[in-house]
């Protein structure tokens, strides 16, 4: 535990408590996904440090001041490249689908007992799971919420090989069979059910994304028109009556990286922790949301513990209300 991270704990966790919950619909419970399986190494001879991530939100009082239960963690495949050359497809993917349906299986328990699920990964490649348990269920849409699209696939791009900078692709049909097609249920969300939030404006798949049918509002669009504003849009896709539901994933790398730098691929422009929190607050006060799914901070680049405090208030405010 980082110092002095016991008291200022418990002294959050009696002042969040002391606020409530808003959710009517179940408790909030807290699963780790601690997958880097979709990452490339940061440095040759390393594996990426965003596996870390569940334990240093959980070192700053995550569950006791959301009052939220304790699910435990899907523990992911080891992490290992050995023999991959580029051009083979992604990297790591029998131990990413094998993850994935493993994490569909736990989510669906959750999920049925009308309980909101909090996923801490992970890198991005843990979407998959929450898809494919969604899907299996039934239609649900997606409120994406990244820095990047994530929507590299083998129509757009030479090659492929990092299941996070491709998450978004696999998961509405689009890369190879064994990850698109896990038990015959592709695409897991449909394109016309999915919201992409905090995209930067130069990113390269915008217009596909839109030729596609997905909205996109992009984080020049949030700073105009205010969180408020974008949550409105968002929901009036996502909360129509053909869907069971949506979904919230949050890659933290949305966030400018002046105010969160630990991520693997920071780029500028990015949301205040203002507009995420209330941006984060109105989608998950939606009865129609069933979880949020937390990717990316990497504490190897955290070395105070600044960020993770940082990310953790902004959780527990969004969730809290």
């Amino acid at each position: 535990m980082y110092p002095g991270t016991a008291d200022r704990t418990r002294g959050l966790a009696a002042r969040d408590q002391g606020r409530g919950s808003s959710r009517a619909r179940g408790r909030v419970v807290v699963l780790d996904a601690p997958s880097n399986l979709g990452l490339r190494p940061p440095v040759d001879g390393t594996v990426p440090g965003c596996y870390k991530l569940p334990w240093a939100l959980r070192d700053h009082g995550l569950l006791p001041r959301l009052g939220a239960s304790d699910a435990g963690a899907v523990l992911p495949p080891r992490y290992d490249r050995t023999g991959w050359r580029p051009g083979e497809g992604v990297f790591n993917a029998a131990g990413i689908a094998e993850f994935s349906r493993r994490l569909a299986d736990r989510l669906d328990r959750y999920v049925s007992a009308r309980e909101f699920v909090l996923l801490l990964g992970g890198d991005c490649s843990v979407l998959l799971g929450s898809a494919l348990g969604l899907r299996r269920r039934g239609r649900y849409g997606l409120a994406f919420a990244d820095g990047h699209a994530d929507f590299r696939h083998p129509g757009n791009a030479p090659q492929v090989g990092a299941a996070a900078g491709e998450n978004l692709a696999l998961v509405t049909g689009r890369g190879q069979p064994d990850l698109v097609n896990l038990d015959g249920l592709a695409p897991y969300i449909r394109d016309e059910d999915v919201v992409l939030l905090g995209v930067r404006d130069e990113d390269q798949y915008t217009t596909e994304l839109t030729e596609h049918g997905m909205l996109t509002l992009p984080a020049s669009r949030i700073h105009a028109v205010g969180p408020a504003a974008a949550a409105a849009a968002a929901l009036a896709r996502l909360g129509c009556t053909v869907l069971n539901g949506f979904w919230v994933h949050l890659d933290v790398d949305v966030l400018d990286p002046s105010i969160l730098p630990a991520v693997d691929s920071p780029v500028p422009g990015g949301l205040s922790v203002t507009e995420l929190r209330a941006l984060l607050a109105d989608l998950v006060a939606s009865p129609a949301c069933v979880g949020l799914t937390v990717t990316v901070f990497d504490p190897d680049l955290d070395m105070d513990g600044r960020q993770a405090a940082l990310l953790t208030d902004l959780l527990v405010g969004a969730l809290l209300g």
